[in-house]
Order: C-alpha cells, then structure tokens, then sequence
C-alpha cells in the first residue's frame, strides 16, 4: 500500500475509534481522564493500522508512519465530536458496558 492509501485507510479507521473508546471508557470519569484515554486508544489503533498495513518494516519510514498515526488520531477526534457525541451513541455505549455504581453484590 502506498502512503496516500495508507493514510486514507488510517483515517476510515478513525472514524470509529471513538465507537471503541466507548467501551472503555466509564460514565464517571472526568473529562479530562476520557481524553487522555481516547488520545491513548487512538495511538494504539494508529499503530495496528501502520503494522497491519505496511508490517514491522513500515515503522523505519517515519514521516508516513507519524502521518498514518496522526490521521487516526485527527479523525478520531474530529468523528467523536462531530458526529458521535452529538448522537449520543457514544455516551450509550459507555453506560451500557459500565458496571453500576452504588449496587452491592
């Protein structure tokens, strides 16, 4: 795959990250802990993306490397503000996969 078409991939990809994000992330966090985990959980997804495209060599070119990351990064964050948090999907996914706080077991 070339860089471009690498790129354009990454940032499908990107585009739901925040639908994974959900997952992990609880209810209850502060704002500032879910950014930290999406910006985290967006550079883990960048580079899957750059070994799954290109392999372990693809990670010695590290201008379309840093591109590729950056691209999932970028999108991830631009998909979660514009499209998923608006429609409030992420926020369900989130109540949906925490456990219940204050219930005794």
């Amino acid at each position: 795959m070339n860089t471009s078409d690498t790129v354009i991939f990454a940032a499908g990809i990107g585009g739901f990250v925040p639908l994974l994000t959900a997952v992990v992330q609880q209810p209850f966090w502060s704002a500032p802990a879910k950014r930290i985990v999406a910006v985290i959980v967006a550079l883990v997804v960048g580079v899957v993306t750059v070994a799954s495209t290109g392999g372990i060599d693809q990670f010695t070119h590290g201008l379309p490397t840093l591109g590729t990351i950056a691209a999932v990064l970028a999108t991830s964050q631009a998909a979660h503000d514009l499209l998923w948090k608006p429609s409030t999907i992420t926020a369900k996914i989130e109540s949906a996969t925490s456990p219940k706080r204050g219930v005794s077991a």
